[in-house]
């Protein structure tokens, strides 16, 4: 470890979507801050390995952080990407029913929307969802008008561009191997080509799937504030077929997902994913992000129940990603955490667990409680 020391008001750990906008949100109350990220550039992690919808905020148990932090989050996000010129359509989405066991799924999540105060929320009869998407098969179905997609790589050069104007920095390749809490505030040691240690009075657990072992790696925070981390993966498929939407198609949701659903990207071409496969192992290092082609087998049968005309070897693998989650298969979902001191203990320590979906539509907002939570 080489004798550099330097003092820096703020470090976050993670540039991910999430991370920077945590970042940026601290600079922008004046904070001195540094971004450490263990990769070699940005986003690389959770943040690129998603859907890229920006979601209304209409599935999460009313009163939890993903249903506030989603909907506050979502008006933050348009507007930022409209303010910051960012690639981005509110093209809206259908969630379906293709029977009538899922119909009372989708009359429930109507319902929750209504709860949630998730604007624009409409139930349509089949004939009034196949008027706006006539290649859909369904029994009924729920137009969230507010629903819409990004390009994520473009909002997080937003947030980095932002956190550097305010003075803030990002050190890539400095990946964070340890810390200790210090009279007024942590050190911690980075690795990489150039080590350091570093000495910050606030310091914030931004790592997604690397969370946990962050915290671990923390001298004095208590390990029964540190959640198992349980990894579900979740492959893509391309589709070589001219569009057939035009807007996202979700089924009724799954255990531990949303289902297989269509999304677009901002050039229009459709992509179907993610399914949820449950995986044992632990470690993020460990997980293998490439897509098994056989999985295509249950994604027709999957699409073909809304989209029957979807033809064969139309699917190809495309990518694939893994949720940081903190709750397994059949349990109900857990909520974000963000654990300041009142739970920890440890002044200026915030970690943030389990930031899986809508963390991405949500990361706004997250960053402001954050950044709020930090000064306990």
């Amino acid at each position: 470890m080489s004798a550099d020391i330097y003092q820096i008001e703020c470090v976050v750990i993670g540039a991910g979507a999430v991370g920077l906008a945590c970042a940026a949100e601290l600079a922008r109350r004046g904070r001195e801050v540094l971004v450490l990220e263990a990769a070699a550039q940005i986003g690389s992690g959770t943040s690129s390995r998603n859907s890229e919808v920006i979601h209304a905020g209409l599935y999460y148990a009313t009163g939890s952080l993903k249903h506030q932090l989603c909907v506050e989050g979502r008006r933050e996000l348009y507007a930022y990407l409209a303010t910051r010129n960012v690639g981005h359509k509110k093209c809206g989405k259908l969630i379906v029913a293709t029977n009538g066991a899922e119909e009372t799924q989708i009359a429930a999540l109507h319902q929750r929307a209504q709860d949630n105060g998730v604007e624009n929320c409409t139930l349509l009869t089949a004939s009034e969802a196949k008027t706006l998407e006539a290649n859909l098969n369904c029994v009924s179905a729920l137009l969230s008008a507010e629903t819409g997609i990004l390009d994520s790589h473009g909002y997080m050069l937003a947030l980095l561009g932002e956190l550097e104007s305010l003075g803030g920095s990002l050190a890539l390749n400095a990946p964070f191997l340890r810390g200790a809490k210090a009279k007024d505030g942590f050190d911690i040691d980075i690795g990489g080509e150039s080590p350091a240690r570093i000495s910050c009075r606030i310091l914030i657990n931004a790592a997604g799937l690397d969370a946990q072992r962050i915290a671990s790696s923390i001298e004095g925070m208590p390990a029964e504030h540190i959640p198992p981390l349980i990894l579900a993966k979740g492959s893509y498929f391309g589709c070589a077929a001219q569009p057939a939407f035009s807007r996202l198609i979700y089924p009724a949701p799954v255990d531990g997902g949303l289902g297989v659903h269509l999304t677009l990207d901002l050039g229009s071409r459709m992509r179907f994913g993610p399914d949820v496969e449950w995986l044992s192992e632990t470690d993020p290092a460990k997980v293998d992000y490439s897509v098994d082609p056989k999985r295509a087998e249950s994604f027709y049968a999957s699409i073909r129940r809304y989209w029957p005309a979807l033809s064969d070897q139309a699917l190809t693998p495309d990518y694939a990603g893994c949720r940081p989650k903190l709750s397994g298969p059949g349990q109900a979902a857990a909520d974000f955490r963000v654990d300041g001191a009142d739970t920890h203990g440890l002044i200026g320590l915030v970690n943030l667990f389990g930031i899986e979906s809508p963390g991405l539509t949500s990361s706004l907002a997250i960053a402001e409680h954050v950044a709020d939570s930090a000064s306990l």
